[in-house]
């Protein structure tokens, strides 16, 4: 035992199973106390104290604003210890018009807008309550839902609001949770309210709606900041039969005409909590890469309303074109992801349908509905009792009153005199006198009739379901005619069909013609339009002079090989022209400094290579397979030390010819090197200490040809070269050349 008197006790946990409790008791709280909302009414644990804070504030629609800042002092004073930033950030999300379908909370002041700006600091701002919060709210005081002591014990809070309205679906919810996630988007209430009063019309016994028949009534998704779902029937009821994927939502648009057959694409609302600032930069430095060949221009000429402008490249470029390229490549397109994941009735997280979710908030209704009823009848049984009372004295006030007067305790002589409870007798006494004159027996009796009226039907009501579920029914009729009608009510979400654009019209037209391209000892480059005639003279900066010339067309692609064993590819319409003597290489492709260019080619899609390195090794790869989109290129030749690429040669033929620094030539058949994407490759030929100094292919009847001098040497005779690949060879025929390389093909 300790100082004090506090007993020390020291058991030993394993540490696995003690941080797996631990983390286990976390993840729980993120789950239930933060992240997932309350299937019942659509909340998370601090929007529902915001909104219960804000009542009892008396902040109703009618009522003035109040500071925000003393709305999130209630709040965490009293029922959320967390940081206030959080919980004003909760409660300018439930005031933003762009954000919540039915905003819950009406702000005065800056609450943020659509372009991603935030909102004041809460000393700035103002807020109250909306009609759709007063309805989630409605019956609070009526025993509708269970109370709970707050953290601390000083107050009671809601465990979960009656919810009169379907703000679940209505105003959706996304949260991150330990392990999960949800996301709901928003739906259209008079849709929601049509689909409830269809499954309340139905018999109780009837088996659950499927996707299809809700579809009916619930077209989709309708979002704050409307725009287009593109998506098939099938899709949908497919997402709300199991509760997830995702649907393609687009911006809306529409083509404005201008004079001469011009025209502009105007788009008048983006998705759904995209940021229009940041989408603009993003079109903005698309325009500047020239990622979007079909536009000329972009304009934001939005003031409270959105509109952005855009111009195409030329009258004759189809709008659905235009638009379908911005779709590809901006968030005018995005993925609305679905994940019904949500705390069903018992707090357990479950992944509900879309019958699910509705046939949860009819369950929570009819509790609500049951809880009401039986506080109305206690109400009525407590006033009966009363007016009982009043209707017993009413014929004998003289004798009241004589008792009162004379009695030294009138309760028990009143109870006694006239045959009254204690309750009866107390509500007697603390009658005014005024309010004598105002008993009048007719009256009594007609309270006494409608109050038992009253507790006849509320009775029937408990005793049958079918009278429950038409009471619900004709609830929803009334909420639709509430929220679901009117410019709150209409839907802004279209739902349409994926439409069908042909690829083709989605690249812009670009002249095609024949060019040369130069590519210096030096590695500077340019591109001279048509052929190069022979004997042309072409210039070159003093101590250079030519590389590569290579023939091809505008629209072609360089592929660029480097000794590094990479890989570049180059649109040849982004080369400088003839003018002057280029540029280097290096301002188009991140090329390591001082590594050598070993090959540079017109890239033929359907081409392939044989690739061979300093030490011997090599493989065959795919012309269309290294084709890197990058500057940085895309790595194809995993080097050994002080290995490095020496040859590229095109496959024109089923032999491949190698040869090395020893003077020693091996053929052997193209079909035994493998083809590959990346990799260090096979063994060419045994080199010893040599390394390897040319390679190509060929064919026994084309030969090889090597130039000597002026003279020209076509070289068939291969019978006593031809081996397996890894051979060590044999020396070259007399007349070879003594660097070691082939030359040149026919």
């Amino acid at each position: 035992m300790s100082e004090g008197g506090i007993v020390e006790r020291i058991e030993p946990t394993d540490f696995s199973a003690a941080l797996g409790e631990r983390y286990l008791a976390y993840a729980l709280s993120t789950i239930t106390a933060r992240s997932l909302p309350d299937l019942r009414d659509g909340l998370k644990p601090v929007q529902r104290r915001l909104l219960w804070a804000m009542l009892q504030l008396r902040l109703e629609p009618s009522s003035a604003f109040k500071k925000s800042a003393r709305v999130v002092g209630d709040v965490i004073g009293k029922y959320h210890p967390h940081g206030d930033a959080a919980v004003y950030e909760a409660l300018v999300r439930l005031a933003q018009d762009f954000a919540q379908r039915y905003p819950l909370v009406e702000g005065q002041g800056n609450f943020g807008n659509v372009d991603g700006d935030g909102a004041a600091a809460m000393r700035y701002t103002e807020a109250r309550l909306t009609p759709v919060a007063m309805a989630l709210l409605e019956g609070i005081d009526r025993d509708t839902v269970d109370f709970r002591p707050t953290y601390d014990g000083s107050e009671r809070e809601p465990v979960v609001l009656p919810a009169a309205f379907p703000n679940l679906l209505a105003n959706g919810a996304t949260g991150i949770a330990v392990g999960m996630a949800t996301s709901i988007p928003p739906h259209n209430a008079g849709e929601l309210f049509d689909a409830l009063a269809w499954m309340l019309s139905r018999p109780a016994d009837a088996p659950p709606p499927t996707a299809e028949e809700l579809l009916r009534f619930v077209k989709g998704p309708d979002l704050p900041t409307g725009g287009v779902i593109v998506e098939t029937p099938a899709v949908l009821a497919e997402v709300y039969r199991t509760g997830r994927g995702s649907l393609r939502l687009r911006a809306r648009w529409h083509r404005e005409d201008l004079a001469y057959g011009q025209y502009q694409l105007v788009v008048t609302e983006i998705p759904w909590l995209v940021q229009k600032g940041r989408l603009v930069e993003r079109i903005a430095e698309l325009l500047v890469a020239k990622r979007l060949p079909l536009l000329a221009d972009f304009r934001d000429e939005s003031t409270d309303t959105v509109r952005l402008v855009f111009v195409p490249r030329s009258r004759s470029v189809p709008a659905e074109a235009l638009a379908e390229q911005l779709f590809k490549l901006t968030e005018l397109e995005v993925r609305l992801a679905v994940n019904m994941n949500v705390l069903d009735a018992r707090g357990v997280p479950r992944v509900m349908s879309l019958a699910q979710l509705l046939e949860g908030y009819l369950a929570h209704r009819m509790e609500v509905l049951e809880r009401e009823s039986r506080f109305r009848l206690r109400e009525i049984a407590d006033r009966l009792e009363l007016v009982e009372g009043y209707l017993r004295i009413f014929l004998d006030i003289e004798g009241v009153i004589r008792i009162v007067r004379e009695e030294d305790e009138p309760k028990p002589a009143l109870m006694a005199a006239f045959g009254l409870s204690e309750r009866q007798a107390e509500a007697i006494l603390n009658l005014r006198l005024r309010n004598l004159r105002r008993l009048e027996e007719e009256e009594l009796r007609r309270e006494a009739a409608r109050l038992q009226r009253e507790r006849a039907e509320l009775e029937h009501l408990l005793s049958s379901e079918s009278a429950r579920r038409k009471k619900l029914r004709a609830e929803m009729l009334e909420g639709k005619k509430r929220f679901g009608s009117g410019a709150l009510g209409a839907r802004r979400t279209s739902i349409a069909e994926p439409p069908e654009v042909d690829p083709s019209l989605l690249e812009a037209p670009v002249e095609r013609y024949p060019v040369t391209v130069l590519l210096s000892e030096k590695g500077w480059i340019r591109a001279l339009k048509g052929k190069l005639e022979p004997g042309a003279e072409v210039r070159y900066k003093e101590g250079d002079g030519p590389r590569f010339v290579l023939e091809g067309h505008s629209t072609d692609r360089l592929l660029v090989l480097t000794a590094d064993g990479k890989a570049f590819t180059l649109s040849i319409d982004k080369l400088p022209g003839g003018r002057g003597t280029g540029e280097p290489l290096s301002l188009f492709l991140d090329l390591a400094k001082g590594v050598p260019i070993v090959a540079a080619r017109i890239l033929r899609p359907e081409g392939r290579l044989v690739l061979g390195t300093r030490k011997g090794f090599g493989f065959v790869v795919r012309e269309a397979a290294i084709a890197a989109q990058t500057r940085a290129g895309r790595q194809i030749v995993d080097l050994a030390e002080n290995d490095a690429l020496r040859v590229a040669a095109p496959v024109e033929g089923d032999l491949v010819a190698v040869s090395g620094t020893n003077h020693k030539i091996l053929v052997f058949p193209l079909a035994e090197l493998p083809e590959r994407t990346r990799g260090r490759g096979s063994v060419l030929m045994r080199l010893g200490g040599a390394e390897l100094a040319d390679l190509l292919t060929t064919s026994g009847e084309r030969g090889i040809v090597w130039r000597r001098g002026e003279e020209k040497h076509t070289w068939r005779e291969f019978e006593g070269y031809l081996g397996r690949r890894g051979g060590s060879g044999r020396l070259a025929p007399p007349g070879f050349p003594e660097d070691h390389r082939f030359g040149f093909a026919p």
